[in-house]
């Protein structure tokens, strides 16, 4: 029990109320000059940039380029002219291949047709006969309420294009 009670003692001995270093120091601290805040940098204007092309193509402009005839002449197709559009603007399904796009339904609206086509993304687009999809150029010529047909013109590696009939079934769940 006595050691109890000098190990109390000794307790309430370590805590005393005696802050007069704490106090000091805050009162040396007060005493001290305060640092200037420094002072904002200078803003630099900003060059001005005049445009001078503006006779020039424009580069946010969705026009074709002019295809001059050398161009026209080595885009030659088959020798009885038939082959896909070469100077044709992409749709956005072209840039993704046939079998990995997926057909999962269909509305009527008027008297046509609209598919439903998921792309790898996962994103839904409406396609009507007309639009094209796939890499081969293919254009789509029907549309039914559970598949799409299409026509896609194959290159055979020597300049020649030939057609052929491809379709998208409906995804079955």
């Amino acid at each position: 029990m006595r050691k109890y009670v000098l190990l109390m003692f000794l307790f309430l001995l370590g805590c005393n109320n005696n802050f007069n270093d704490l106090n000091d120091f805050i009162a040396h601290q007060k005493t001290k000059p305060v640092k200037p805040i420094d002072p904002l940098p200078q803003l630099k204007p900003h060059e001005v940039f005049e445009y001078n092309a503006s006779a020039a193509r424009d580069p946010f402009s969705n026009d074709l380029e002019v295809v001059d005839e050398v161009e026209q002449a080595a885009l030659a197709v088959n020798e009885d002219g038939r082959g896909p559009d070469l100077t044709r603007r992409k749709e956005f399904l072209e840039s993704y291949p046939l079998d990995s796009l997926l057909m999962v339904g269909t509305y009527q609206q008027d008297e046509d047709y609209w598919a439903l086509v998921v792309d790898p993304e996962g994103t839904i687009h409406r396609v009507a006969q007309g639009h094209y999809l796939g890499h081969n150029h293919g254009l789509v010529t029907a549309i039914y309420e559970n598949e799409i047909q299409l026509q896609e013109w194959i290159n055979d590696g020597l300049g020649a294009w030939r057609e052929r009939g491809a379709a998208m079934a409906l995804k079955e769940e």
